[in-house]
Formats: C-alpha cells, sequence, structure tokens
C-alpha cells in the first residue's frame, strides 16, 4: 500500500490508483480544496503518519501532492516531439525486478543490494546554521550538530538513514527527498495542471542533457534556440551532440518574443541546415551572461509564441531565488550601515514579489523546469529537481536509469537532515531571504564601482534584478582602431590587457549561442559571487584601466 502526503511507502511497489475527493459546502455543491500552504504541509504530513519508504522504495509525486494539485486538465502529450531514443527506452529491468520484494515472506537472491552492514561508514555529522540569522551562533547551540546514522530508521525511528541513503536507488531519487521537492513545487510554482511529476536531477547541467536525449535527435537534424548569448556549458552540452544551436534577439528582458516569433515564422530548413527547432531553451531569471531578468508579461510572450510554433520550453532557473530590489545608487545596500530592508520580509510576502514561472502558466505541459540547489545551497551536492508532465519525467528518468541514476545518497542525505528535518519549507525560505539579501549587497558592490571607475562613455550596463551577472558593454564603434581591426580582435587585446593588469572577465564571444557567426557587439561578463567589496572595487579599477589604454582615453 502507498499512502500520500507522506505516508507509508509500503515496499517498492507503484502506488495504486489513488483517489483525490473535493470537500462538499453546505449546499451540496463541490468544493475545490484549498491550495497547499506551509500549515498545509504540516497537517497533511501529521495526518497521514510516518514516511516509511525503505532501500530502493518506489516513489513518485502523486504520493505527496496535495487533492488541490488534481483539480486540473491533464498536459498534452508529446509524443511528436520525443527523441526516437526516449519512445524506445524501457523501464530498468533490474529496478523493476525491486518492486516483487512487496510479496509477503519473498526472500531476495534477486537485485545485488549490498548489506549495509558492510558500509564502512557508521555516521556522519554536520554544522549548520539556524534562522533567522544563521550567523555563527546559531551553529553553537546543541541542536546546531545534525547526525545521521547507519540505521537510524531502525534504532531512533527515523524517516531516513544511511543504510538507505547510501544503497543502490531509484532514478527518482529517494522518496523522502522527493516529498520535499513535490511540496515545494506546489507551495512556490502552482503548476497548472494535473499529472506533473518531479524527479531529482544531478544539477541542472546533468539535467539538461538527459532533457536533450529525451527531445533532440541528430539523424533529425534537430535544432535549439537559445538566447543569442547564452550560457556557455549549456552550449557546449548541446553542440557535441549534433544539435545545431541557433540564438534569439535579447534586449535588457532577455528573449524577445518578436524576433522569437520571426525566426520560427521564417524558418527554411535548407537555408540553417536543420529542422525548425522544437525546443527552447531559456534562463528566465539573472541569465547567463547578461543577467537579464524576464518580467511576467515577458514570460507569457515567449510562451504564448512557443505555443504558437509547438516548442517544448526548457527553463532553467538556478538563479531564481536571486530576484533583488532595483539598484539605488543613493542607497546602495553595499554602504557601510546600509539597512536590509527584507529582514522583516515575512516568507508569504517574499514569494509573492517573485515573478512568476514559466511552468506557473504552462497550461500545455510544454515546460520542463529544472531547479538546483548549486547557487542557493552548496554546487557541491550536484543535486537539484525536475519538473514536468507524467510522461516526460517517465522518460527522464528512464534515461537517467542507464545513466546518472540520480543523485549521489550522500548528497540526498544531508540535503534531506538540512532542508526537511532541520531547517523545513519555512526556514529554508528564510535561507533564500538571506542569500539573496548577500546577493543584493554584493551587487550594489559592483555596481557602486562601476559609478566609480569606468569611463561611461564607452561602457555601459543594466543593473541586474536577479543572479550574479553583471553583463558589460564596451562601445567598440568609438574605438581609435575600428574598422581596422575586428570586434573580436578588440575584445582580445582589452582582455589580454585585463589579465596583465590583474584582473578577469570572462569575454563576450565565449557566450556566442552561433559560434560561427560575426560579432555585432563587444561585450564582457562580470560577476560578483564570490569577491569582497574591496577586491571587486579594486577589480573594476584594474578593468577601466584596460579599457581606457585601448581606447587612448
Amino acid at each position: 500500500m502507498a499512502m500520500t502526503n507522506g505516508g507509508t511507502v509500503d515496499g517498492v511497489m507503484p502506488p495504486p490508483a489513488i483517489a483525490h475527493h473535493a470537500e462538499e459546502g453546505a449546499n451540496g455543491v463541490e468544493l475545490a480544496p484549498e491550495p497547499l500552504s506551509l500549515a498545509g504541509i504540516a497537517a497533511r504530513r501529521a495526518k497521514a503518519g510516518k514516511l516509511v519508504a525503505g532501500t530502493a522504495a518506489y516513489a513518485d509525486s502523486d504520493m505527496f501532492k496535495s487533492p488541490h494539485a488534481f483539480n486540473q486538465p491533464k498536459a498534452r502529450r508529446w509524443d511528436h516531439l520525443l527523441s526516437p531514443e526516449a519512445l524506445v527506452r524501457q523501464p530498468c529491468a533490474l529496478k523493476k525486478a525491486a518492486t516483487y520484494l512487496k510479496t509477503p515472506g519473498i526472500l531476495s537472491l534477486g537485485g545485488g543490494l549490498p548489506s549495509p552492514d558492510n558500509f564502512p561508514i557508521e555516521s556522519i555529522s554536520m554544522q549548520v546554521p539556524h534562522p533567522p540569522l544563521f550567523d555563527k551562533a546559531s551553529m553553537e547551540v546543541p541542536e546546531g550538530d545534525i547526525i545521521i546514522g547507519i540505521h537510524d530508521i531502525r534504532d531512533k525511528d527515523s524517516v531516513y538513514d544511511l543504510s538507505v541513503a547510501l544503497n543502490y536507488g531509484q532514478a527518482v531519487g529517494s522518496a523522502q527527498m522527493l516529498r520535499w521537492v513535490t511540496e515545494h513545487t506546489e507551495l512556490v510554482f502552482h503548476p497548472p495542471y494535473a499529472d506533473w511529476r518531479c524527479a531529482l536531477s544531478i544539477g541542472s547541467t546533468g539535467a539538461l542533457e538527459s532533457a536533450l536525449r529525451v527531445f533532440c535527435d541528430r539523424n533529425r537534424r534537430d535544432s535549439v534556440l537559445t538566447e543569442v548569448y547564452s550560457f556557455s556549458t549549456a552550449l557546449e552540452t548541446i553542440t557535441p551532440m549534433g544539435i545545431k544551436v541557433f540564438g534569439v534577439g535579447i534586449d535588457e528582458q532577455g528573449i524577445l518574443p518578436q524576433a522569437l516569433d520571426d525566426i520560427l515564422s521564417n524558418w527554411d530548413e535548407n537555408a540553417r541546415g536543420a529542422r525548425k527547432p522544437t525546443v527552447l531553451y531559456t534562463v528566465p531569471s539573472g541569465q547567463n551572461p547578461t543577467g537579464a531578468t524576464m518580467g511576467v508579461q515577458r514570460r507569457k510572450d515567449v510562451y504564448d509564441v512557443c505555443s504558437k510554433h509547438d516548442v517544448y520550453i526548457f527553463e532553467d532557473e538556478p538563479y531564481y531565488y536571486l530576484q533583488m530590489l532595483p539598484y539605488d545608487k543613493e542607497n546602495s545596500a553595499a554602504k557601510p550601515g546600509a539597512v536590509d530592508v527584507s529582514a522583516s520580509q515575512s516568507t508569504e510576502s517574499f514569494l509573492q514579489s517573485l515573478i512568476p514561472t514559466m511552468l506557473s502558466i504552462d497550461v500545455d505541459g510544454r515546460v520542463l523546469r529544472m531547479d538546483s540547489f548549486s547557487k542557493v545551497v552548496v554546487p557541491g551536492s550536484r543535486m537539484g529537481w525536475v519538473t514536468a508532465s507524467e510522461q516526460v519525467i517517465q522518460r527522464y528518468i528512464r534515461h537517467n536509469e542507464c545513466s546518472s541514476q540520480g543523485p549521489g545518497g550522500f548528497s540526498q542525505a544531508l540535503m534531506y537532515k538540512l532542508l526537511d528535518e532541520t531547517w523545513g519549507h519555512e526556514g529554508y525560505f528564510r535561507w533564500l531571504m538571506h542569500v539573496r539579501s548577500e546577493y543584493t549587497r554584493r551587487r550594489d558592490a559592483l555596481l557602486d564601482a562601476c559609478e566609480a571607475h569606468l569611463p561611461k562613455d564607452v561602457v555601459s550596463w543594466t543593473p541586474p534584478a536577479a543572479g550574479m551577472f553583471l553583463w558589460l558593454h564596451v562601445d567598440h564603434t568609438g574605438h581609435p582602431h575600428a574598422g581596422q581591426k575586428t570586434i573580436l580582435e578588440l575584445e582580445e587585446e582589452i582582455f589580454n590587457s585585463c589579465l596583465e593588469g590583474g584582473v578577469l572577465a570572462c569575454r563576450g564571444s565565449w557566450f556566442r549561442a552561433e559560434r560561427d557567426a560575426e560579432l555585432t557587439g563587444l561585450f564582457f561578463r562580470t560577476t560578483f559571487a564570490a569577491s569582497s567589496q574591496a577586491d571587486m572595487d579594486v577589480a573594476i579599477q584594474r578593468f577601466g584601466k584596460a579599457i581606457r589604454a585601448s581606447f587612448g582615453i
């Protein structure tokens, strides 16, 4: 038997059909269940009882969604867009064999699951900060030490332990972490169709590779659209697969819907050397490298164009929660004594302030959203999750069963102890608010330095509203060698001068979606992710010196 919303997962059998009933009002009319809330999660978990999920236990998001999540139509099917590889993949035989372990009294000589008695790790402990301040002092309280042992389920009536986490598991991820990400997804994103599901990932780059295998095929001459300047690692993931990449024009809010529509409406397979694209890869918030953030209307407009042309969307959102208030030079958050205006903000207000995601407006089920802990918790966890329709998640899981097999058990164990048992959803939102404030201060420090040290008649920028990158535009038309040297040559000259002067700024050409396309602008990507305020100030001074030397000013 399998119970929804956090209850028992008996053995590893797939759950039976789950009935979700609407409440009935006084007049006999059915009422739609209430949307999930923080209080609702606690109540539903309490009602369901302890989650019991052993080694390699089967789980899916339907077991943890609220009844309200089912009060929607189902997503469209995507058979016509799926790759031949995805269509022929069958469930992993060995993973499937584990379902027989439900049979009462059965003795297993089947699956090669090592005995946890032979694991050389008895326990793992860590210290973490606690809300609301997340400071060093909060780690020194008695509850600051978090320990997970090998047999905590047996000996301490725990939900998760190392005997389960460090053994083989399902490619969808452990039931324990899948419950958490499913609740979070419903709480924040509210996908507007019924059959959405989540699966854990090994981070967004791994998720992208899997998604490309599900939707793209070089033998069909498939292609992908993305921002004209896009995440270089994503481009380096796509291109070796034999999938062509084409860039879409952008402005300070990212992809231009009209440019996207023009490309798709006027597609010439012979001239382009590829089929009309069926996939858009985009980073809507704090885009890497440009720092652009789509407003809500922009997201709707881009979605509508994709719907018109039947394009599937890969929504990569590692910076989604790093949405910041507009930069105010006179009241910079980096100034000594600056007051954090969001310190007294409620978690409800924080969530309401976030721009709705593409997943939140996805009435077709044409979005695969990629979330990651890399930018907001720790990148070394190599852990995140994807959300899409049941059909797409099924194909995604089948690919991962024969590749990554999902994130490692160490990561799942530590992240579960941190996010679920220690912080909970409320504490995680508080952490996101804390991290956002830290990045706001860092962003303002870099912008303050740019205001102070860069020649504004040559260098311009748009203060980012999210993420960790600042995209600097250098007006090459005013360069004394404009017309004599190419933009690429000018970029290389300035880049080398920066290195000689002791500063590294990434060349804009590294992020071109179409690597063979001629540059039309001169850009450098800078980041405020890690350097101190003092170092950023010195670095921008050095960058400004290199610009002035190159332009002779």
